[in-house]
């Protein structure tokens, strides 16, 4: 059963969150990063034969095994996914940004300019599963930010092969090596290159505790998106909103993981108990019940409070993954929300239209991360750098100021490389 919190509460004693413990992994994640820097391919097959029970010959993804994958998917789901596609591009694009550059009136010219990353890493969960929708949500901003080269790794299943519609998503989306390897393995043989799978610069994506300490570990060597934790959704909700709307949604991301969290906060009591009651209800039907009770059970919350205000304050106190406003004029709210990953506004916005088709990135900020980071976007792969030009007029002008600067830090070849220049000692007309 969900609990119930009325009244008097603080936020840490309703969250379950706890600090992510990586020690008993850290040694083992170590040595596997070790192993495929110094063995390389010869390391990535072993592990691939070790943790997935498959032998491969070839780690890379073959252009006709793209081509049966894209041929084996149904036409239905593959008008479906270009249209998810279409829509990711579309809102993506929205955040492309321009460089600038002023010139000032001494002839002083400033400026910044946006250069995409080089090469990006997509890790993609796979093995029994298939998540088709986080190629496209990994792949599309890489595309549109322009990097040059997009790599992908996806654990294999027992025969061999990546899921046909992990190949389909990859293809469309425009990745452009796949390869059937998975774990704290792929993400050292993307870090640090092998002989078959190009080193990255930057690597994105979901996966296991192995995955994110791997990614974790070879930060600095490469970028990375974020460290991802378990799935999270909090509901706020008015006496105007559905039990069964909101009990469908809360399952909805605590089908997702035993470790996921599902919270839901109301000023209606009769909201609260009859929420309650509808999980009950609908957890016996679901396909994942054990794994969607144990997180109900383990970190499911509802909490009562005097208002919709009040709802908002706690909400940005905990900083949920996935925000959902079930409530009358929902949009009124927006500008109140200061800290959650994504949010979905009114009775008719489930967060699976996120995961899937309206178009804003699923990979978002968990475990209260987003107080100070944001979803995956375009800015995710690009570099800044700014530049600056300066005349001879305006360097001399400036040169005594730098140099004072420079000389109250100590550094007096500082200082002397913004004076040499006029120093007719040197030479200098």
């Amino acid at each position: 059963m969900i609990k119930i919190f009325d009244g008097e509460f603080s936020v840490e004693s309703v969250l379950n969150r706890q600090i992510q413990s990586y020690g008993e992994f850290e040694q083992s994640v170590k040595q596997i990063i070790a192993d495929v820097v110094k063995n390389k391919d010869e390391a990535v097959l072993s592990y691939t034969k070790k943790f997935d029970g498959v032998n491969l010959d070839s780690l890379e993804v073959s252009a006709e095994e793209i081509e049966q994958a894209k041929q084996s998917v149904s036409a239905d789901f593959l008008v479906i996914l270009k249209e998810s596609a279409e829509n990711i591009k579309f809102f993506h694009e929205k955040q492309i940004k321009r460089g600038f550059e002023v010139t000032k009136d001494d002839g002083v010219v400033l400026g910044q300019k946006y250069t995409p990353i080089e090469k990006a890493g997509i890790y993609v969960p796979g093995g029994t599963a298939s998540y088709p929708s986080t190629v496209l949500m990994n792949a599309i901003p890489a595309k549109i930010a322009g990097v040059g080269e997009i790599v992908m790794c996806t654990p294999p299943s027992k025969d061999g092969k990546i899921k046909a519609e992990i190949l389909a998503a990859a293809s469309l989306a425009g990745v452009d090596k796949i390869f059937k390897c998975g774990g704290a393995q792929a993400i050292a043989a993307m870090a640090y290159g092998t002989e078959s799978i190009p080193q990255v610069y930057k690597i994105v994506g979901p996966g296991n505790i192995f995955v994110a300490l791997a990614k974790k570990l070879v930060y600095g060597v490469v970028s990375i998106d974020m460290i991802a934790g378990p799935s999270e959704i909090l509901v706020i909700a008015d006496q105007t909103a559905n039990p069964v709307h909101l009990a469908t949604d809360l399952l909805s991301q605590a089908e997702h993981d035993k470790l996921a969290t599902a919270v839901l906060i109301t000023n209606s009591r009769e909201i609260a108990t009859q929420t309650a009651s509808e999980i009950e209800r609908q957890l016996k039907l679901l396909p994942r019940c054990e794994i969607a009770k144990t997180s109900i059970e383990n970190n499911g919350k509802i909490i009562v409070v005097d208002g919709i205000d009040k709802a908002i304050d706690v909400a940005n106190q905990i900083a949920p993954e996935h925000l959902e406003l079930c409530v009358d004029n929902a949009y009124d709210y927006l500008h109140k929300i200061k800290n959650a990953g994504s949010i979905f506004l009114g009775k008719y916005t489930p967060e699976a239209l996120g995961d899937y088709f309206a178009g804003p990135n699923h990979t978002l900020p968990t475990g209260g991360s987003a107080k100070f980071s944001s979803p995956l976007s375009v800015d995710d792969f690009v570099k800044k750098s700014s530049y600056i030009q300066y005349t001879k007029n305006a360097l001399e002008k400036a040169s005594v100021k730098v140099a004072y600067f420079a000389e109250s830090e100590g550094l007096s070849a500082h200082a002397r490389s913004a004076t040499v220049r006029f120093d007719k000692e040197q030479g200098n007309e």
